[in-house]
């Protein structure tokens, strides 16, 4: 089977996605469309990687809004599924907790 990455971007270029309350909820608190969203989910990057995930395997996914600005983005997949691509959550990620390219989370203990 594809790797969980691959297969959310198949999933989202197909249009099988589902939102979340709390999905939905976060984007509107950050005044992120679904439009944006999705679309930028083709050029993402796998920031993290979460196989196992209790309910099913899920990625953080680097993306961008409207105006090329960061936002990670939570997707994953029910588990014991291969559909749809379901968004978790969404959010602008905080400077001071990422590095420069908002790809590695800094030291906590600093």
């Amino acid at each position: 089977m594809k790797d969980t990455f691959d297969r959310i971007k198949e999933l989202v270029k197909s249009g099988d996605v589902k939102f979340s309350e709390h999905g939905y909820d976060e984007l509107a608190e950050d005044d992120l469309t679904v439009r944006e969203i999705v679309k930028s989910v083709e050029n993402s990057v796998l920031v993290e990687d979460y196989p196992s995930f209790p309910k099913g395997a899920s990625v953080l996914l680097l993306q961008t809004d409207k105006h090329q600005n960061p936002v990670h983005v939570v997707w994953g997949i029910p588990k014991s599924k291969d559909k749809p691509a379901f968004l978790v959550t969404a959010y602008r990620p905080d400077p001071k907790r990422w590095n420069i390219t908002f790809t590695e989370r800094k030291n906590e203990k600093t």
